[in-house]
């Protein structure tokens, strides 16, 4: 029975995977497409501050879509997640977030207190990385593994 449940599990991760690569080659044309408008409109070969963000926000979509690609394939690989990845994925999208953050349509106090949420969650995230990459950890089938130290 395990064996059949550990065979799903692979179905599941493939597919998953197919349909990243899919979301992948889709988020890399709305760049691309974003990328040349925003360059041929208006102010040919400038782009305002409102479009870099956009531009960088479809950049660090597709690094967090890639990142989430290779954990997967780690998965597939050595059959284990590798923390460090994950981790390092929530970085990368609370930096999105942080870049993206459109301080005009909410209240200064509704502002403050996003910001400091997302200041505690990058302490959070910053303090775990350190943490994992010192000690070396990852997860495997059902153990805690902690490689060494080199």
């Amino acid at each position: 029975m395990i064996e059949i449940v550990n065979k799903f599990e692979k179905v599941i991760y493939a597919l998953l995977m197919i349909m990243l690569m899919l979301v992948l080659i889709a988020a890399i044309v709305d760049l691309t497409w974003v990328l040349v408008t925003s360059l041929t409109d208006i102010s040919p070969w400038l782009l305002d501050s409102h479009e870099m963000i956009q531009v960088f926000g479809g950049f660090l979509l597709v690094l967090i879509g890639v990142e989430l690609l290779d954990t997967i394939k780690a998965y597939f690989r050595e059959n284990s997640i590798h923390v460090e990845i994950v981790v390092l994925l929530a970085i990368i999208a609370i930096a999105r977030k942080v870049i993206l953050l459109d301080p005009s349509g909410m209240s200064g106090t509704d502002f403050g207190i996003e910001l400091i949420g997302i200041g505690v969650i990058v302490v959070g995230l910053s303090a775990g990385y350190y943490l994992i990459k010192k000690a070396g950890i990852r997860v495997g089938p059902g153990v805690l593994i902690q490689e060494k130290s080199g």
